[in-house]
């Protein structure tokens, strides 16, 4: 696959953080999840995005991802945090939620472009027996540079994908009010259920609601 062996040389380049090697791509590396999904190396579309479901979480990729995290953080993103953040801030948040992906509670979906993370979200288990069938997409983010260029709506599409595949009936995403990301999900078939009022402060006197959408599978 020509992916893989471009993805391959990179991880041989041994490049900086920022741009860090890849998970192994072949059938020997996958994990039972993306050998189960078939998700690992699906393009989307004609764009140069491919994807990559649970990747071995080598501190390359930890350091990637975290590096992401501050990235789309300072440039505006919604993604847990306020601005201006450092690796120091994000990395607790950013361990454990990696923490769980590896302990095989939740599913790490990573938009892959250049042989570089550019977009990713995460599959969250809900804890609970009677939200079984149903799964919270968090930390939903594109790189800044690859805005516009249609990753989000990729990312979406193809988290969707694993989630029929695993025979979900639903996703939900909570959003900051005031973003208006809102929009964006809304165009992907996700409808606003509820919102809590004034449940985010972002700043002294600056609280957002949270709005919780959803979308069914079945």
């Amino acid at each position: 696959m020509a992916d893989a062996k471009a993805l391959g040389a990179f991880v041989l380049s041994g490049v900086g953080v920022r741009v860090p090697p890849s998970a192994p791509c072949g059938a020997a590396h996958l994990s039972p999840a993306r050998q189960l999904l078939e998700s690992a190396g699906r393009k989307d579309g004609g764009m140069g995005l491919s994807f990559e479901l649970d990747p071995p979480l080598t501190d390359d990729l930890r350091a990637a991802i975290v590096a992401l995290w501050v990235d789309v953080t300072n440039a505006g993103g919604a993604v847990g945090f306020v601005p201006p953040v450092t690796a120091g801030d994000i990395g607790p948040t950013a361990d454990a939620a990696l923490d769980a992906v590896a302990a095989g509670r939740d599913h790490l979906l990573v938009g892959i472009d250049g042989g570089r993370p550019v977009a990713l979200l995460f599959v969250a288990d809900n804890g609970h027996a009677l939200k079984d069938h149903w799964r919270v997409l968090k930390r939903v983010m594109v790189a800044p540079d690859g805005q516009g260029r249609g990753y989000g709506a990729a990312l979406m599409r193809e988290a969707a994908t694993v989630a029929e595949k695993m025979g979900l009936a639903g996703l939900q995403v909570t959003v900051r009010a005031g973003t208006g990301t809102e929009d964006f999900y809304a165009r992907l078939g996700y409808r606003e259920v509820g919102r809590v009022p004034r449940a985010l402060r972002v700043a002294p006197g600056d609280d957002r609601d949270e709005i919780i959408m959803w979308r069914g599978l079945d």
